[in-house]
């Protein structure tokens, strides 16, 4: 098995092309499912990704009706691809949703919130390990993004598949989670 952050991204990525439309859906609703067990709801503010279809990302609708279910503050992201830098906007009603040239859903505009006031962060990832350790698409935006809010922000990863038992070549500064949430399991960290 690959232990090493490239070829765990080329691996998880293959992985994911073989799902099917079904596949995705269906695993996407039993993470959200399992997300309603961590105790995490008494929180305000959550930020949430929007997937990347043509990456077969978690669908993370299920996780925005869950949210919005519980009347919590949802937030979204737009990235600077210059500064490898993240800006979050509350998600309402009138925010306007547009991909971007890397097909990443974004908001066009909104109301700017700091990262320090954000409480739970749902992570995408292709690969994460059993000490929380996950592996993304290897830019660092999120590794940055997370570096800014508060200490205690909670950090869920959201993946398909199982943790490996280690990744070879971690940072200081890779930001790790502490949870990881399947559709078979929740992994705390």
């Amino acid at each position: 098995m690959p232990t090493n952050k490239k070829e765990l991204r080329l691996h998880y990525k293959n992985l994911r092309k073989e799902l099917s439309a079904d596949d995705v859906e269906e695993k996407s609703l039993a993470i959200a499912n399992n997300l309603i067990q961590l105790p995490i709801w008494d929180k305000s503010y959550y930020h949430v990704f929007l997937p990347i279809e043509e990456q077969k990302e978690v669908n993370t609708e299920y996780v925005l009706h869950l949210l919005s279910g519980k009347d919590k503050e949802i937030v979204i992201s737009k990235s600077d691809f210059e500064t490898r830098g993240m800006s979050h906007f509350l998600l309402t009603d009138n925010t306007k949703i547009k991909k971007n040239e890397y097909n990443i859903p974004e908001p066009v505009n909104g109301l700017p919130v700091p990262a320090e006031t954000i409480e739970v962060v749902f992570v995408p990832l292709l690969a994460f390990d059993n000490v929380g350790n996950r592996v993304g698409y290897g830019k660092g935006f999120y590794d940055k993004f997370l570096a800014q809010c508060k200490p205690g922000t909670i950090k869920i990863g959201l993946s398909f598949f199982e943790a490996e038992n280690q990744i070879d070549d971690v940072f200081e500064s890779d930001v790790k989670l502490d949870y990881c949430v399947t559709p078979e399991k929740i992994f705390r960290f």
